[in-house]
């Protein structure tokens, strides 16, 4: 069956980096376009942002310069490299297909960012 998991999180200063890692399994990874997923505390899950088969990327307008999306079909894990972060990005992180978790139909345990000074 299918499993992600995110990895990565942690607190870092507004202006730091980091960079998030989600392992996958249980499909044929190189076959799905993959996304970037958060929910702040008190709000809805929103989309960060994705990247295709072809390696193409697409940004939400909110990280957009910020966060940058790669794969490595080989490891079947996608990466999430976030720059100057800023308190608004503190959430928990999510990668899932990018049709909101209903092809793979499962949700990994996220990972936490948290931006703070």
């Amino acid at each position: 069956q299918v499993q992600l998991v995110e990895s990565g999180g942690g607190l870092v200063q507004p202006g730091g980096s980091l960079r998030l890692s989600c392992a996958t399994s249980g499909f044929t990874f190189n076959d799905y376009a993959m996304s970037w997923y958060r929910q702040a505390p008190g709000k809805g899950r929103e989309l960060v942002g994705s990247i295709t088969n072809d390696l193409s990327t697409h940004y939400a307008d909110s990280v957009k310069g910020r966060f940058t999306i790669s794969r490595d079909n080989a490891k079947n894990t996608v990466y999430l490299q976030m720059n100057s972060l800023k308190p608004e990005d503190t959430a928990v992180y999510y990668c899932n297909d990018i049709r909101g978790g209903t092809l793979f139909l499962y949700w990994g345990q996220g990972t936490q960012v948290t931006v703070s000074s």
